[in-house]
C-alpha cells in the first residue's frame, strides 16, 4: 500500500497575497508582491494607455497604477475605505494593481495547486497560472501578472493604432 507522505507537501509551501476584485478573490504570488498601500488617487498622465489610472510617488519612486478590475476584463473598480494598490514587480517593472480589498496572505501546499481547466485557457483565460483548490471552500485563481502586463502593452499599441499615431 501506497500512502502520500506529508513531507514533501510541508517542502512546497507556496505562500500567495489574496485580493479582492470585482467580488471575486484572486492571489498574486507574494514573490511579485512588494507591498500593500492605501489607496490614493494616482496622478493622470496625458496620452498613457487608458489601462494605465496615473502614478503614484511612493517613497520617491513613481509607480504606474493599473486597475486590477479593468486589467482582468472587467469594470473600473470604485475607490472606498478598503482599496488598497498591490505594489508588485514583474521581470523588473514594479506596477501598482488597484485591488477593493487586501485580504490575507495564503500558505498553501504545492500540491493544491492545479493548472487552469483546458477548456479556459483555450477560451483566452490565460491571466490565470493556477488555481488553488480548498477544501469547503471557492477555489482561488493565482494570476500571471506579466500576462496581466503583457495585456497591458497590447491595449496600449491597440490604443495608439485606432489613434493614428
Amino acid at each position: 500500500m501506497h500512502s502520500p507522505s506529508p513531507q514533501p507537501r510541508a517542502s512546497a509551501r507556496v505562500l500567495l497575497g489574496c485580493v479582492e476584485v470585482a467580488g471575486r478573490v484572486v492571489a498574486i504570488d507574494v514573490a511579485n508582491l512588494r507591498e500593500v498601500v492605501r489607496w490614493a488617487p494616482p496622478t493622470e498622465l496625458p496620452g498613457a494607455p487608458a489601462l494605465i489610472e496615473g502614478v503614484i510617488d511612493l517613497r520617491g519612486v513613481l509607480v504606474p497604477v493599473v486597475d486590477l478590475g479593468r486589467a482582468l476584463g472587467g469594470e473600473r473598480l470604485r475607490p472606498g475605505r478598503r482599496t488598497r494598490i498591490a505594489v508588485a514587480e514583474v521581470d523588473g517593472l514594479v506596477v501598482g494593481l488597484v485591488v477593493d480589498a487586501a485580504l490575507e496572505i495564503l500558505a498553501v501546499d504545492g500540491a493544491s495547486l492545479g493548472d487552469p481547466p483546458p477548456l479556459a485557457m483555450q477560451a483566452g483565460c490565460e491571466a490565470t497560472r493556477a488555481v488553488v483548490r480548498r477544501p469547503g471552500a471557492a477555489p482561488i485563481a493565482v494570476l500571471a501578472l506579466e500576462v496581466v502586463l503583457e495585456g497591458l502593452y497590447r491595449s496600449a499599441l491597440a490604443q495608439a493604432a485606432e489613434g493614428g499615431s
